[in-house]
């Protein structure tokens, strides 16, 4: 079988702009998620009252145990049954965010555990008040410990981002998945996509590796 590329040239600004478009909600999805985390992590790595850790717990074991293709048909099709009617793009974010925000949670609750507690109380010693010590002692520390998991966690989510295709968004799958309606030639544009999307992720693994060694470096 000879594959043959050349009937893609006509489509390549409809996968530009899918590309763009598979860009913006991974990106988004991804800075919500990290403040969703770093918010959710911290106060579950300490001791909370049974009314904000249960619904915390809720939260977390609901969107871990759940598909994340299910949590996008409830927030898009399920909501607007409640009278919360989101676009499509926003809820893609939103349920890549939750979604992800659960899972990355757990690494920075991890995190903040995996400091010494030594640390702790060498700073009380010194005069550090509660938040100074967790800001300037245990955050950095932290950090480091969570840097490389998170960002496996962006990268991922880029290749998530496949299953709001289910939504009518045009990104990359949706737009792959008309041009193949259309040529009825699957392994041309399916490679194409394939190629899309290990092009966008390996350029993060590269930026990945720069952050965390610069990571290291902001970092005692």
């Amino acid at each position: 079988m000879n594959l043959d590329f050349s009937f893609l040239v006509p489509y390549i600004p409809q996968l530009v702009s899918a590309s763009k478009v598979t860009l913006f909600i991974g990106v988004a999805s991804f800075v919500l998620a990290l403040a969703v985390s770093i918010v959710t992590g911290v106060l579950r790595s300490g001791s909370l009252p049974w009314s904000v850790s249960v619904p915390l717990g809720i939260y977390i074991e609901v969107f871990r145990g759940t598909p994340l293709l299910i949590q996008l048909f409830f927030i898009y099709y399920g909501l607007p049954t409640f009278g919360i009617v989101l676009a499509p793009v926003t809820a893609a974010v939103l349920g890549l965010s939750l979604n992800s925000g659960a899972y990355m949670s757990e690494v920075v609750r991890a995190s903040i555990l995996a400091v010494d507690r030594g640390q702790y109380e060498a700073a009380y010693c010194l005069g550090y008040g509660r938040v100074q010590v967790f800001v300037h002692i245990v955050l950095p520390q932290a950090f480091r410990i969570a840097l490389p998991t998170l960002m496996n966690y962006f990268s991922t989510m880029i290749k998530e981002t496949s299953l709001v295709s289910v939504l009518s968004i045009a990104e990359i799958t949706r737009i792959g998945n008309h041009i193949y309606a259309r040529t009825l030639s699957p392994f041309e544009i399916y490679i194409t996509i394939g190629a899309i999307y290990f092009a966008m992720t390996y350029t993060l693994a590269l930026v990945t590796r720069w952050i965390e060694k610069k990571g290291i470096k902001w970092t005692p």
